[in-house]
């Protein structure tokens, strides 16, 4: 079964805990690509703050594969 994993910012990703998702809080654009590197295999969807998209996107780092990316507004 895939777990849900959110990435961002602590204080916009912090409350989706409550639902039972993976929380990766990393407020820099350095802890944006350490947490995304660190996401287990068994996460299947991702859901990441604008500015963390902007940093996997500024380090080269293409959220491909079989995962679902979205990405908050």
């Amino acid at each position: 079964m895939s777990r849900i994993a959110v990435l961002g910012e602590a204080v916009r990703v912090e409350p989706f805990a409550l639902a039972g998702a993976v929380v990766a809080a990393a407020d820099t654009p350095d802890a944006v690509c350490d947490a995304w590197q660190a996401l287990g295999d068994d996460v299947g969807v991702v859901v990441m703050s604008p500015s963390a998209a902007a940093a996997l996107a500024a380090a080269g780092i293409a959220p491909q594969g079989d995962r679902l990316v979205v990405t908050l507004p």
